[in-house]
Order: structure tokens, then C-alpha cells, then sequence
């Protein structure tokens, strides 16, 4: 699966009704790249052996042959053998279903919708995936693209590069921790706050206080 990859959760009715494929719409990480999901399967076990849902014609012929059932499948979370009755497919992988989270909040991806994203060794729910690294990778100073595996910093719903992220006056790049001021797009270090003189009506109220934190594009 690309790094790119989010990944559309594709849900089978353990009821052995007809299933559905669910599509997410593509997010935007860039102009040019549209991220789209791989696909998560649930699987239902039988006498302690998994097998797709509804694999009815499957059964038939395995039974039929007398083929001996597989042998239980390993989770990609925590390497441990599955014998619970369903377990997830995801991004070519088995696992249990409680071992499939997200990085960030830990709700288990089975249960909370239709999507997941891959991304950085992160898998994110959709909320996270947005809320982390939103529609755009192109950087807010320069407007080049940002590649996924780079480091980023994060002001006001903007994403930067990290020697693009320095202040408009002295050119000094801020680093994690170091206060700023962001006015109408534009940055400033804690020392070159722009005088009285220079704000005007127009202009956003001063925030002084914000605080710079880093993330990693995933």
C-alpha cells in the first residue's frame, strides 16, 4: 500500500447478506496526489478457522475436497494468534479486531465508520487524518509540496516547512516551543512584534500566546 494510502473500509454482512463496498471520497494531499483508501474486510471464523463473509460457495467446496482448514491466522498488531470469531483485513494484514486502532485517538477502526488512512507508520481514523495533516501539503510560505515524510510545522490550520517557518523581519526559524505572533497570515518572532503603528482595523487581533508544536506529515 502506497504511504500515501488511506485505506476504505470494505465491509462484508456477517448475516451472509449481499455486501457492500463502501468508497470514502479522496482526500487532497497535494494538487496532484488524491489519496484513496485500501480496503478492510471483517472475516467471521468457524470451528476456530477464519474465512470471508459470506463465503458460502467456498465452504461448499472445501468441504467438498476435504481440504484441510487453514491454520489460524497471526494479528499484525500485537503478533498473537486470532481464534476470535471475527477478525479484520487490512492493508494485506489480519487482525484481531480490537488491535486495529487509531494512533491517535485508539478507537477501534472496525467500529467507528467506513474509513482508515495509512500514513507514517500512523493508522489514523478519518477525524485524525484531517485534524493532523488536513486537505493540502503544499506549504503555506513557499506554496511548494511537502513530501509525506517530511517534518512540518503547524500555526493556525497551516502547514510549513521547516525552513520556511521563520519570521517575517530577522528570518529566524522558529523551532518547537518558541512563542510567536501570526498576523493575517504573516509570522513573527516573539522579539519583532509589529508596533501599534502597524496594526489597523483591518488586521486580526494580535495572538501572542499561541504556542509552536511540530507534527509529522504522515
Amino acid at each position: 500500500m502506497s504511504a500515501l494510502g488511506g485505506c476504505p473500509l470494505v465491509v462484508d454482512n456477517p448475516r451472509g447478506a449481499a455486501a457492500g463496498r463502501v468508497e470514502s471520497e479522496g482526500l487532497w494531499l497535494n494538487p496532484r496526489v488524491n489519496i484513496r483508501p485500501a480496503s478492510l474486510k471483517v472475516h467471521r471464523r468457524r470451528n476456530h478457522f477464519d474465512e470471508e463473509v459470506p463465503p458460502r460457495r467456498n465452504m461448499v467446496n472445501s468441504q467438498a475436497s476435504g481440504a484441510p482448514p487453514p491454520p489460524p491466522r497471526s494479528c499484525a498488531g500485537c503478533g498473537g494468534k486470532i481464534a476470535d470469531r471475527f477478525l479484520l483485513f487490512s492493508m494485506e494484514r489480519y487482525w484481531h479486531t480490537r488491535c486495529l486502532k487509531c494512533s491517535c485517538c485508539q478507537a477501534q477502526l472496525g467500529d467507528i465508520g467506513t474509513t482508515c488512512y495509512s500514513k507514517g507508520g500512523m493508522i489514523l481514523c478519518r477525524s485524525d487524518y484531517i485534524r493532523l495533516f488536513g486537505h493540502s501539503g503544499a506549504c503555506s510560505a513557499c506554496g511548494q509540496s511537502i513530501p509525506a515524510n517530511e517534518m512540518v510545522m503547524r500555526a493556525q490550520g497551516n502547514v510549513y516547512h521547516l525552513k520556511c517557518f521563520s519570521c517575517a523581519t530577522c528570518r529566524h526559524r522558529l523551532m518547537p516551543g518558541d512563542r510567536f505572533h501570526y498576523i493575517n497570515g504573516t509570522i513573527f518572532c516573539e522579539h519583532d512584534r509589529p508596533g501599534a503603528a502597524l496594526l489597523n482595523s483591518h488586521l486580526p487581533p494580535l495572538q501572542s500566546n499561541s504556542v509552536l508544536t511540530d507534527q509529522k506529515v504522515c
